[in-house]
């Protein structure tokens, strides 16, 4: 089972950046959510934690000892940038292993497939989630909240759903996440393939095998013809 810890930044008494009508608290969290859902909803194998899932004011010590109590894979860090800049880039800590910058690379190179934000880069920091969290993480910055062109794509949900996608696409692929499979529509026939162990005239030798297959684990039934 991996283990993803989900950190849509700021949140209750911190909006984050503010910009253009939007609060980055907001945002952040719009696209944890959807982040997360489709994670649980497609994927097997994978569980997921949120260091928040309202409206909430929570530190980030609590964040990382959240992530780090819980022996959480993977802790991904959702933002929005400001200061008057454009697109996307993303942090890993100053000091890291090579699989950490690995996943770094994985998960910026997918967002950067789903969204025309211009690239910015891959870059190196001393946030304190980067830097306390016990598990390899990573910090995102999805465009500038107080840039009106990426503002107006941050207003879009359908937008939004792109940024989660590419973040999701980069988790199945640096984790190998399989997909789950579809359960059958209401106008798929479903086949079945029955295999007969065995055939006898006299009951008890039906019996005595019936028995021996039950004990090995299988669903077994006596059909007289």
């Amino acid at each position: 089972m991996v283990k993803i810890f989900i950190d849509p930044g700021h949140g209750g008494s911190d909006p984050g950046a503010v910009g253009n009508g939007l609060l980055e608290k907001n945002i952040n969290l719009k696209i944890a959510r959807k982040i997360s859902q489709m994670l649980v909803n497609e994927y097997e194998g994978v569980s997921v934690r949120m260091s928040r899932t309202g409206d909430q004011t929570v530190s980030l010590t609590e964040r990382t000892n959240n992530a780090n109590g819980w022996g959480a894979d993977y802790y991904l860090s959702i933002h929005v940038n400001a200061g008057g800049g454009t697109g996307f880039e993303s942090f890993v800590y100053t000091t890291v292993s090579t699989r950490t910058k690995n996943l770094q690379k994985i998960i910026h190179e997918q967002v950067l497939k789903q969204v025309d934000f211009r690239n910015r880069g891959m870059k190196q920091a001393n946030f304190h989630v980067l830097r306390e969290t016990k598990m390899s993480a990573l910090l995102t910055e999805n465009g500038f909240i107080d840039n009106p062109v990426d503002a107006a794509k941050l207003k879009s949900d359908a937008f939004l759903e792109k940024i989660a996608r590419g973040h999701v696409n980069g988790l199945v692929n640096a984790f190998q996440l399989k997909k789950k499979q579809a359960p059958p529509t209401e106008n798929e026939q479903v086949e079945w393939y029955k295999v007969q162990i065995g055939a006898f005239r006299e009951k008890k030798n039906a019996d005595a095998l019936a028995e021996r297959a039950k004990k090995a684990g299988f669903d077994v039934y006596i059909v007289k013809e």
